[in-house]
């Protein structure tokens, strides 16, 4: 098949975390399937531009990705030139998959898509939240899905979640999608991501760690998480992530307040084998979020055979609870704390949980297989590309 996926910025390896890293990891696992996989993007990184050519493609991983420069409307990732070539391009595409909303790359190519009678999937990627859209531009949003999102979803071939939460969320909005496909995030292996049995030796000397990984936002929970450390004396708090919130400051002052400020250490952002060798050094992983449609660092920690503590609201709870791989528990820091407390205080219930949070990993979330059910949902598009068009 040929496949444009149209995503607002397209950097793997930056600031943005998760959702842009599962982006790529899937459209390289779709690439390795056979399938051409395009990607139109901007050139937008944060603030600024990235230093990546706007004239010709880029090969990442058997990706070709076009790079756009924005103009008027940045903030929406409005490019005038990616909707010129969306414009004379689409049609000659199997499928298109949308990787974002509230953005101007979703709406216009939605809308070519659908002036070209091309099947598009949609994938909000954790943002049709009600809480979160009631909690940050609630009227901008409101008004942005009855004049654009609600059509791009009721008219969408498939609506793309990766978790149930998800589609529960979508469905309490009232946004009416004709197919719901739950086909969650996966993982690659990586260097440095051992076993838990491999990283006691690594923690020789070192007191009990809890860690956070993911962006310093008030939607992660960190507000439950720091109170929380009251409650698991001996323990460090590491917390890593980028904090485009500043919201860093509210956080240190909390754990001042709370008497925890000499165990709680922000790390600033890690990537690569640094994460990896962070995140396998830990004893257990705690993500307490708001609101997490599925929480990839929660899967990088059960791949590296970490136990976890999160939230119902994490689009993985159930993974995570049926699985044996940590404990789900309510968002108030003593319920936090508590869960916390148990798991630093029973080595061997770690071991247990952090294996069977590996294995589930090992079994359900490799890339090869999501890239799997993610074609055979391209397949079973209507107007998509026949099931003998594409490699076994």
């Amino acid at each position: 098949m040929r496949l444009l996926h149209v995503v607002p910025t397209y950097l793997p390896a930056s600031r943005y975390g998760g959702p842009l890293y599962s982006v790529h990891a899937l459209c390289a696992a779709l690439a390795k399937r056979g399938h051409e996989v395009h990607v139109y993007t901007t050139n937008v990184d944060g603030p600024g531009v990235s230093a990546v050519p706007v004239d010709t493609p880029v090969d990442m991983d058997g990706v070709r990705v076009s790079y756009f420069a924005t103009g008027h409307g940045r903030r929406l990732y409005r490019s005038p030139a990616m909707g010129a070539k969306l414009a004379t391009s689409i049609a000659g595409f199997d499928v298109i998959h949308l990787h974002s909303v509230f953005l101007w790359p979703t709406a216009v190519a939605a809308a070519v898509a659908r002036r070209c009678n091309v099947p598009y999937v949609l994938s909000p990627r954790g943002m049709l939240v009600a809480d979160l859209i009631r909690r940050k531009s609630r009227l901008a949003k409101t008004a942005w899905i009855e004049l654009f999102e609600r059509r791009n979803i009721e008219r969408a071939a498939a609506v793309h979640v990766t978790a149930d939460i998800e589609a529960a969320e979508l469905a309490g909005l009232r946004l009416r999608a004709g197919k719901v496909a739950v086909i969650p995030n996966g993982i690659d292996a990586q260097p440095g991501a051992g076993g838990h049995e491999t990283t006691d030796a690594a923690r020789t000397g070192r007191g009990r760690r809890v860690l956070f990984l993911g962006r310093i936002s008030w939607k992660k929970g960190l507000d439950r998480l720091i109170p929380a450390m009251a409650q698991v004396p001996g323990t460090d708090l590491l917390i890593a992530g980028n904090d485009e919130e500043n919201y860093t400051p509210v956080l240190k002052a909390l754990a001042q307040s709370c008497g925890v400020a000499e165990r709680v250490r922000f790390l600033g952002p890690v990537y690569g084998l640094d994460k990896w060798r962070l995140v396998a050094t830990a004893d257990v992983f705690a993500l307490p979020s708001y609101s997490e449609n599925f929480g990839m660092a929660v899967l990088e920690a059960m791949a590296c055979g970490v136990p976890v503590v999160v939230t119902p609201e994490v689009g993985l709870a159930s993974t995570v609870r049926e699985a044996g791989a940590g404990l789900v528990v309510e968002g108030d820091a003593e319920a936090v704390g508590r869960a916390l407390a148990e798991l630093i205080a029973h080595p061997e219930r770690r071991r247990v949980l952090g294996r069977a949070g590996r294995k589930a990993v090992e079994e359900r979330f490799s890339w090869p297989m999501i890239a799997a059910r993610m074609e055979a949902l391209y397949v079973d598009l209507p107007g998509g590309t026949q099931a003998s068009d594409v490699r076994p």
